[in-house]
């Protein structure tokens, strides 16, 4: 089994079904995408180049993607970035949180910006 996959699997509910919920709709919407485990934690790669990472904090899983300067200014209102110069994030404290159709849409820029 993957790194990645088994630190999924390992984690505590809801955080479990949070981690699987993102990694069904990252792996749906972006096929090419490669489940690596880096840093502690599941992160995606897109032609060898760092995409997103999933990661577990005390109490919400947090989406951090590297590419967010180069995201439109709409998703702004979504995307954390506490004090973080490179990366933003969606943070997701219960499955009810996560906007499939917010997420896709943002999954689909960063895709656009793999180039970048």
């Amino acid at each position: 089994m993957n790194p990645a996959e088994a630190h999924i699997l390992n984690q505590p509910e809801p955080f479990k079904s949070i981690f699987m919920h993102l990694q069904v709709l990252i792996e749906h919407t972006l096929p090419e995408a490669d489940l690596l485990y880096k840093w502690r934690m599941p992160c995606y790669y897109m032609d060898k180049r760092p995409m997103c990472y999933i990661n577990k904090t005390k109490d919400y899983v947090d989406v951090g993607f590297w590419h967010s300067a180069h995201l439109s200014k709409k998703w702004d209102t979504y995307l954390v970035s506490e004090k973080r110069k490179v990366v933003k994030s969606l943070r997701y404290n219960t499955l009810d949180d996560i906007d499939d159709a917010i997420f896709i849409s943002i999954l689909k820029e960063v895709e656009g910006l793999k180039a970048k």
